[in-house]
């Protein structure tokens, strides 16, 4: 067997991981926390993917056990934290744009950081730690995969890793569509409007954000949906008891290749091509836009200026192109 029978996966994942990070200084400045948790968790797993993808490449050896169980826990979080980070973000969206918010204040942006934080970082860590209860064994690879986490399907497991994300996703589409609601409304002042509540977003900012939102989420959820059919229409399993369910929990499942049917296989890669997209998805929005290209020059000048040791000349502003028309 060739040694990387799908070279694709480590290629695309690694791309994914470094263009999620593109955004990143300027919204660390801005302390938008969703935002940032989005860029963190895609890049973590679109690294974890590549690494997974590299070492189990054509194969199912028990190789890096430990990684495994950290990474698969990962998995877990990350399922909870992305619709989590899209809800916090039109959650905020919807505010700022409403009519009965008041100016924001420094308390208001503390109180909503660590509202954000605990929702993208919290809760996630929570149901990563309540994924042991539905937990039948160590662990699954996958060949050319990696190492995915052991679920025991039934229906503790839907209520505790497969309906969460869901309702999460279903609360970001109402946040959407009442902060769309708003702008339309709004439409001719609205950039007036979210200055006057101390907001430093503008309409265009605005706009791109609840469409990343409202994507990421169509996205997630058709995934999410997709996961929990391929899981639950093969059956549950009754959840009997802890002991029952976590008898000979030291198994590691070794799945290759041949062993599963096409479909499986399909199924598979559908959902593993699902985070370097929303990585992709997310770059087109914030990694293209009018910010993103004055960082990119702001780079560039730098590496002008203190790499290539060239003098830059700094671009004259508005009002001194003005004066000098005159």
């Amino acid at each position: 067997m060739a040694p990387f029978p799908h070279p694709e996966l480590p290629v695309g994942a690694f791309l994914a991981a470094f263009l999620v990070l593109f955004p990143l200084p300027w919204h660390w400045r801005a302390r938008n926390i969703a935002t940032i948790a989005i860029m963190l968790w895609l890049f973590v797993i679109n690294v974890v993917n590549a690494v997974n993808s590299i070492v189990w490449a054509g194969n199912i050896i028990i190789r890096i056990p430990v990684w495994c169980d950290i990474t698969t826990k990962i998995y877990i979080g990350a399922s909870y934290a992305l619709p989590a980070a899209t809800t916090c973000i039109c959650k905020h969206l919807e505010l700022v744009s409403s009519s009965r918010n008041a100016r924001l204040d420094h308390r208001d942006r503390v109180r909503r950081m660590i509202f954000d934080s605990c929702m993208c970082f919290g809760l996630p860590v929570v149901f990563m730690i309540l994924h042991y209860v539905v937990q039948g064994h160590r662990f699954d690879i996958i060949e050319n995969i990696g190492c995915q986490p052991a679920i025991y399907n039934s229906i503790a497991a839907i209520f505790i890793l497969y309906f969460p994300p869901l309702l999460l996703s279903t609360i970001t589409l109402i946040y959407a569509a009442m902060a769309l609601t708003h702008f339309i409304r709004r439409r001719i002042d609205f950039g007036k409007h979210l200055q006057n509540n101390g907001s430093a977003l503008t309409s265009n900012r605005y706009i791109r954000l609840i469409a990343m939102s409202v994507v990421e989420m169509v996205l997630g959820t058709s995934i999410n949906a997709f996961n929990v059919y391929s899981n639950v229409s093969v059956g549950l399993r009754p959840y009997t008891s802890w002991a029952d369910v976590h008898s000979n929990f030291s198994r590691i499942g070794q799945w290759p290749s041949v062993f599963l049917t096409p479909s499986i296989r399909r199924d598979e890669m559908v959902i593993w091509w699902a985070l370097p997209v929303s990585s992709y998805i997310f770059f087109l929005f914030f990694g293209l836009g009018e910010e993103a290209f004055k960082e990119y020059g702001k780079v560039i000048r730098w590496v002008r200026r203190v790499v290539l040791r060239r003098k830059v000349s700094e671009k004259p502003s508005s009002s001194m192109r003005a004066t000098s028309r005159r």
